[in-house]
Parts: structure tokens; C-alpha cells; sequence
């Protein structure tokens, strides 16, 4: 319990390494590529290191955007862990370790960007253990470290970067310039690995299967014969959350789905549909009326978000009032929504309706059996739990569905209209298969693809190789076209498709030309009211994968 919301104690069950977060674009990377080697690792803000904490096992230090020099640059106290567990300082945090304990930093005469080569490499250092000389880096900072503390030895070095690695000669503290997190840094897993396994023990526990049952356990344990309400939204999250909650608890969980009129075409019988194969006991609302009517006229994204958000809280408490005796209010919020939602500034980036607090008058406490798991783990916990492989894999899709995909104000007409072509979409990606080999047949088969080896080759559809996929109607552009001899002016459509691990990066899918002409015609052919396709070629960052 906390501050009168609950969420499952997964901490407690293993050994975890803690990440203090200075403010780096790339912190979400250093606890997936810790993930990646079966060891639970937090995420915190950089002065909230948990003390007394018995199951911390070593510290790694984030980049950050500032300068150690900076009046408002974050610090953090060093002795509360320096000496006891080992410490692993990447870029910022580097710097931080040197400019903190006797070293000099200094404002780099360029800025530091890019590849480079590591000349130097200490390979009796444990933390290079397995690495090979002249390894490919990659660097990051406006500042250098000039001259390290006088107890730090150099255990690697760059042609322009003496001090690119050093390490401690009297306590376990280690310090590199580069990021090993990223994918240019070559050897970067091997890195963290000698940090992570190696250097601090970690016994490689954390698992799908270990996180099902402890998770399970768990929830039996506090729950108890607690009546328990969840907001499903139709999406992997919030199924694998509903799934993991009915084994638990069973009948003891009610879930309600809340049709806001703006999901994607015959989702919401589909999706029944589908629960009622899982045997969950939920609730069907339709109150797409309602949201519709309070969207008139409203442009602005965040406003539409607010909107839906406040509406479907409304709805949603209407419902949960009638089930009297609940206690227990359950979401499917994973680690990026909340990441996303808040940094470490507290700057808002967007508004998350499942991460934003609970009506006061609900007077339920919070469950979030996710909240520390990013996307892939939790589908490799719904296949682990045994769920339909079409509910795992399916694209995240943003809670106020259609509408931040609408530019423009909201209507039933943009809505059909959006739902024809976002349709035709994803069914071509589904139909339209490719056969992969090499690195790129691996990547899918790690990501728990199911697909079978056939001389070298997979065949996979083409939407088990995206990350998310989505058509937006530019609803305030309209374009002159001719079809067959008459002049249209109507709305163009953008088609969307991004790759990635975790949604914290994202990059534009190579989509085959050959596909794209064929659902460009359909959708043109098909869908009343739009007569130009688009293919939006952003990367994230810096754009967002959504476009409000």
C-alpha cells in the first residue's frame, strides 16, 4: 500500500538492479537491455534510491541533459551506496562520479557525438571481460572528464577521449563516457552483462514464468476475496492484466468495457467476443452518444484527451457504483505509460487517461499488475498464461482511440470514414507475408514471433514485424482528385507504421512499395470521402508515433 494505491510487490520476490534516472532520453534502454539479461531492474529519479533495501544488488547512473556544472544539474549522494554495492556511472553519471569525488570535468572544446572507437581496452577489467580492442562506442556529452579521482585507474580510451572508461582501484565503481544501452555501442550488452551478472551477482531469475507465479500469489495473498473492478480497453495490457487478475481471483473480478464510439471498425463485438472465450465476466457499455456529443467542436488534442479521459471515468463510475461492494480498482498501465505521462522535470508530455489518479468518490484502491513491465514482457507473460496468440500480438492502440487520430474536430462521418481505411489497413498487414533470414529473421523470432525455421527462412506477416501501425485522417486538409471524369476535393489520409522494442524509440517501417500501392488504391477505391494516401516516414523521436 502507497499513498492509498496498490500495486503488486514484484520487488520483493528477486534480486533487482536499481537505475537513478538524471534526465537521460535514454534510461528506458539501460532497463531494457538489464531486462534482456533476466534481471529486474527500477527505474527512479535520481534522489529517491531506495534505503535498507536488501535486494538491491548494484546502481547504475543515468546520462542526463545537463552539464555537472549547471546550477540545477541533479545530484545525488554517493555515499549511500558507493562501497556497499557496486556502482556503474554511464555518461553523465561518469562525469557526475568524477567531478564528485576528486576529478575534473570540463566543457569539451566540441561536442562528443557519435562513433568511436574504443583503442584501449583494459580486458582484465572485469567490466570488459570478453571485449575485443578497438571496439565501436558511441558517445554523447558536451562535456569531458579531464582527470579522474585519484584512487580511478583507465581502463579505456577513444583517440579523442582519454578517460572514456575507469574504474575504481578500492571500491566496485566503474565509469564509462559512452553508452553502452544503445545500439551502436557494439559490445554493449556484453558490457552490462559483466556488470549485471558478473560484477553484481545476479542470479538471472526474472522471467515470465517467475513474474505469472509470484505475481498470482501475490495477488491471492492481498486481494483475498476482495471484489475487484477493471477498466478493459481491448488491448494487450489491459487483457493480460484481466487474464492474470481471473486466475487469481476468479469470479471475484468484474471487468467493464467501455464503448466510446471511436475504436477501430466492429471493435467492440469483436473484442466481447474474445472475452468470452477468455471466461472473463465483463461488462459492455455503449456510450459512444455520450462522447461524441462532449467532443463537438474540440481541436485541440490534449482537450480531446481530457475529454475522453474525464468521460470515460464518468461512465466507467456509473457502472462500478452499481457493483456495490468493490474494493479494488485494477488497470493495465505498464512502465512506458507511466514514464511517458511524467519525466523526471515533471513536465507532462501527454495525458494518459489510465495513469492520471482516481476519482476521489470512487473510494477504490489502485491495482496495476503491470506497471512494471514493458510491452514485450507482457505478451511474453499473456503467452505464458496461455492467451489466444491474436490478443498478444495485437499493435497497441491509444486509449482515446480514433479521436487522436482525427486532426480536427470529432464526428461520427470522420469516425466511419477513419474506421473503412484504418480497416482495410490492417488487414492488408496482416494478409501481406514476407519471408525474412539472417538478423532480421532473428529480431522477429526474439520478439516471440511464432514462426517455424525453413531452410534459414521465416514467413511472417507483415504486421508480426511492425510495432504499430495506424491510418490518420487529415480531416482539416481536403485535395483535388478525379475519379473517373468527375473533380473530388475530400480528406487525405496518412498511413502510419512504426518499429521498436518498447515505444521509447521508434523507427519508420521500410513498408514494400508493391504493398503500399495495393492498399492506397483500396482504401481510395473503398472509402468514401478520401481521395490521396500519404506515408508518414517520421522516426521517434522526434516525432511521436501518434500524431496527437
Amino acid at each position: 500500500m502507497f499513498n492509498g494505491q496498490y500495486s503488486i510487490n514484484i520487488i520483493s520476490m528477486t534480486q533487482k538492479i536499481i537505475i537513478l534516472d538524471f534526465g537521460s532520453q535514454t534510461t528506458q534502454l539501460i532497463g531494457r537491455r538489464v531486462r534482456e539479461l533476466d534481471t529486474f531492474c527500477e527505474i527512479l529519479p535520481y534522489n529517491k534510491f531506495p534505503k535498507d533495501d536488501p535486494s538491491v544488488i548494484g546502481v547504475i547512473l543515468s546520462g542526463s541533459p545537463y552539464s555537472v556544472h549547471d546550477p540545477e544539474a541533479f545530484k545525488v549522494n554517493l555515499e549511500q551506496f558507493v562501497g556497499r554495492i557496486p556502482v556503474l556511472g554511464i555518461c553523465y553519471g561518469a562525469q557526475f562520479i568524477s567531478h564528485t569525488l576528486g576529478g575534473k570535468v570540463e566543457k569539451a572544446d566540441s561536442r562528443e557525438y557519435g562513433r568511436a572507437n574504443l583503442q584501449t581496452v583494459d580486458t582484465t577489467n572485469p567490466l570488459f571481460k570478453g571485449f575485443e580492442q578497438h571496439s565501436q562506442v558511441w558517445m554523447s556529452h558536451g562535456d569531458t572528464i579531464t582527470a579522474i579521482p585519484s584512487d580511478f585507474k583507465v581502463i579505456g580510451s577513444t583517440a579523442d577521449v582519454t578517460n572514456a572508461a575507469f574504474a575504481s582501484t578500492t571500491q566496485p565503481v566503474w565509469a564509462v563516457q559512452f553508452h553502452p544501452e544503445v545500439f551502436h555501442t557494439l559490445q554493449g550488452k556484453q558490457l552490462l552483462q559483466n556488470f549485471v551478472v558478473d560484477i553484481c551477482g545476479s542470479r538471472q531469475e526474472w522471467s515470465a514464468a517467475s513474474f505469472v507465479d509470484s505475481t498470482v500469489a501475490e495477488l491471492k495473498a492481498q486481494l483475498g476475496q476482495d471484489r475487484v473492478i477493471l477498466g478493459l480497453s481491448g488491448g494487450v495490457d489491459s487483457s493480460v492484466a484481466a487474464v492474470l487478475l481471473n486466475r487469481a481471483i476468479g469470479k471475484n473480478l468484474t471487468c467493464i468495457f467501455v464503448d466510446h464510439g471511436m475504436l477501430r471498425k466492429n471493435e467492440f463485438r469483436q473484442v466481447m467476443d474474445d472475452y468470452k472465450v477468455l471466461g472473463l465476466n465483463v461488462i459492455g457499455v455503449d456510450a459512444s452518444e455520450k462522447f461524441f456529443a462532449d467532443l463537438a467542436g474540440v481541436t485541440d488534442p490534449e482537450q480531446k484527451r481530457k475529454i475522453i479521459g474525464r468521460d470515460f471515468v464518468e461512465v466507467f463510475n456509473a457502472e462500478a457504483k452499481k457493483i456495490t461492494d468493490a474494493k479494488w480498482l485494477a488497470q493495465g498501465t505498464i512502465y512506458p505509460d507511466r514514464i511517458e505521462s511524467l519525466n523526471i522535470t515533471g513536465k507532462v508530455i501527454k495525458s494518459h487517461h489510465n495513469v492520471g489518479g482516481l476519482p476521489k468518490e470512487m473510494h477504490l484502491q489502485l491495482c496495476e499488475p503491470l506497471k512494471w513491465l514493458f510491452k514485450d514482457e507482457v505478451r511474453r507473460v499473456g503467452r505464458q498464461l496461455g492467451m489466444p496468440e491474436h490478443l498478444i500480438t495485437r499493435h497497441p492502440f491509444p486509449g482515446p482511440g480514433l479521436a487522436v487520430r482525427i486532426l480536427g474536430d470529432i464526428t461520427p462521418e470522420k469516425v466511419r470514414i477513419l474506421q473503412d481505411a484504418d480497416d482495410i489497413y490492417i488487414r492488408g498487414l496482416r494478409d501481406y507475408k514476407v519471408k525474412l533470414s539472417g538478423e532480421e529473421a532473428r529480431k522477429v523470432l526474439a520478439a516471440g514471433v511464432p514462426a517455424e525455421m525453413q531452410d534459414g527462412e521465416i514467413e511472417v506477416s507483415l504486421y508480426d514485424q511492425i510495432w504499430q501501425a495506424g491510418v490518420i485522417l487529415l480531416s482539416t486538409v481536403r485535395s483535388v482528385g478525379v475519379m473517373g471524369d468527375e473533380r473530388t476535393y475530400e480528406h487525405p489520409v496518412a498511413l502510419r507504421a512504426v518499429t521498436s522494442t518498447d515505444a521509447m524509440t521508434a523507427d519508420w517501417a521500410h513498408l514494400p512499395y508493391e504493398f503500399m500501392a495495393k492498399v492506397s488504391n483500396e482504401i481510395i477505391n473503398k472509402v468514401r470521402g478520401v481521395n490521396r494516401v500519404c506515408y508518414d516516414i517520421s522516426s521517434k523521436p522526434p516525432a511521436t508515433i501518434e500524431w496527437e
